[in-house]
């Protein structure tokens, strides 16, 4: 595919391959969010296997991740806007998953932990050369909808860990999968492994996490490096690289940037926080089994946020020419009314009361995250617009995913311990954690204040979105001055 087959004012290369490229990098995307969240999914197991409480399972869904993915995506982002984008993506996709699969082979929780943080290490190279990238092959007045195409690798790759890890982690078991690699001729990896014991929640993060490898050389072989700065409607052919000071200083000084980054970090906190224990939460509430409150988690809740994301993309791209601010009050509306609706669904202890309104919110909710990208590549040229992403990408990973889980998990542990200390046994923590020494009445007691520190913590974060609508909202006074394509 060269320049010269393609028009700069649509984008590189024919539409054909256009679509192709946008579909191989949501592919990517979907697998970095499938093995981002499936500890999410497997919060109940891994928290049983190794006897810890829900403050520790924060530690592992937040800062094992959010810390080195947030430092290391600057500096990636500045090789991207040098260097082959391409095999950034491809080393990157090939890394994380390998880190994955070895989560299954934990000993420990500390392992478990480091293996985690190596997950984050390769997902650090995802998503700002991706944007970059996008931004070579798509024209400005298509870049809102293909932001949300690609966005939709949040929420497909979310419900595919649900579906998947809770199924695997519930029915598949140790021999089964041995099986299974002797019939395809892998039986090697099989040998000298003692895959009788194997607990299924460790065969979900194998199973999972070795396809990503070849999802990174489909990319690496399929996928063009494109002119860079190839449809900016200036500095198009502009070779020389801008400081990350200076682009720094530049979106500081964009009011629009700023408001859309709090705004999408706030929202990142409350998500993280209340995905790490959905699946625990319709388990402890409402008692369904592993499988089926994953199922409900991805099917249901993830199909309406995939509905989100490209809702809010192709909407702001149908209302540009009448409302060129659609960006930024579409997302914060539509934050701020999924507030009540998430309260709503986690307050009612009724199975199918609560879905409906779980599901509105879900699909509203996602209305930011679109925006956010077409947003954080629009208010830059093509010089900077890794960093501006990766900048973004640091404040709500930073704050957002790394302060989300632990205090929604530390909130659920405090409460949990306060209603046991109202509970006429006297209870405490570390008495729960051993059932088979408690009366049937004690172990109630235990699984009924568990339940309702979980509830009220969910109840307490799902109030953060509409403080986040508030910002998009806001974003829109400054978004005409401060955008350079629109």
């Amino acid at each position: 595919m060269s320049a010269t087959q393609a028009d700069p004012s649509a984008g590189f290369g024919t539409k054909t391959y256009r679509s192709y490229v946008l579909g191989s990098l949501l592919l990517v995307y979907i697998f970095n969010f499938i093995d981002r969240s499936i500890i999410n999914i497997l919060t109940e197991p891994i928290k049983l296997a190794f006897e810890v409480e829900d403050w520790q399972m924060g530690l592992l869904g937040g800062p094992a991740f959010a810390f080195m993915y947030t430092f290391l995506g600057i500096p990636i982002a500045r090789l991207a806007e040098r260097f082959n984008r391409v095999w950034i993506i491809a080393l990157s996709v090939a890394f994380w998953s390998l880190m994955t699969a070895l989560c299954g082979v934990a000993g420990s929780f500390l392992m478990l932990f480091l293996f985690r943080v190596g997950v984050s290490i390769g997902e650090a190279g995802c998503t700002p050369p991706s944007q970059s990238l996008m931004s070579d092959y798509y024209s400005p007045k298509t870049r809102s909808t293909a932001a949300s195409v690609y966005a939709l690798g949040v929420p497909i790759g979310t419900m595919l860990a649900a579906i998947f890890g809770g199924t695997i982690a519930e029915q598949l078991t140790g021999p089964a999968f041995g099986s299974f690699l002797n019939s395809i001729g892998l039986g090697f990896i099989a040998s000298g492994f003692d895959w009788e014991n194997v607990e299924g929640w460790r065969l979900a993060f194998i199973v999972v996490g070795l396809p990503g490898i070849l999802v990174a050389l489909l990319v690496k072989l399929t996928v063009k490096e494109p002119p860079r700065g190839y449809t900016d409607p200036t500095l198009a052919k502009a070779t020389e690289h801008v400081s990350f000071i200076s682009t720094l200083k530049l979106l500081l000084g964009k009011p629009t940037y700023v408001h859309i980054v709090l705004g999408a970090t706030v929202t990142v906190f409350a998500n993280y926080a209340l995905n790490q224990f959905t699946v625990s939460f319709f388990r402890r509430t409402h008692d369904l089994s592993q499988q089926d409150a994953s199922l409900l988690f991805g099917i249901i809740l993830g199909g309406m946020a995939a509905l989100g994301v490209f809702a809010s993309g192709y909407l702001a791209d149908k209302l540009r020419e009448r409302h060129p601010t659609a960006l930024t009050w579409i997302p914060g509306i539509a934050l701020i009314a999924s507030t009540p609706l998430y309260v709503i669904g986690f307050l009612t202890n009724n199975i199918w009361i609560a879905v409906p309104p779980l599901m509105a919110a879900a699909c509203l909710h996602y209305f930011y995250l679109g925006p956010m990208y077409a947003i954080a590549g629009g208010v830059v040229d093509s010089r900077s617009r890794a960093t501006s992403v990766a900048l973004s990408l640091f404040s709500m990973n930073l704050l957002g995913y790394g302060l989300g889980p632990p205090l929604i998990g530390g909130l659920s542990t405090f409460l949990n311990a306060q209603f046991l200390k109202g509970s006429a046994g006297e209870l405490s923590l570390d008495a729960c954690r051993d059932l088979s020494s408690l009366t049937d009445a004690q172990a109630a007691l235990c699984g009924s204040a568990n339940a309702d520190g979980l509830q009220w913590s969910m109840i307490v974060f799902s109030c953060a979105y509409a403080w986040a609508g508030i910002h998009y909202v806001l974003a829109r006074r400054h978004f005409k001055k401060d955008m350079i394509s629109l």
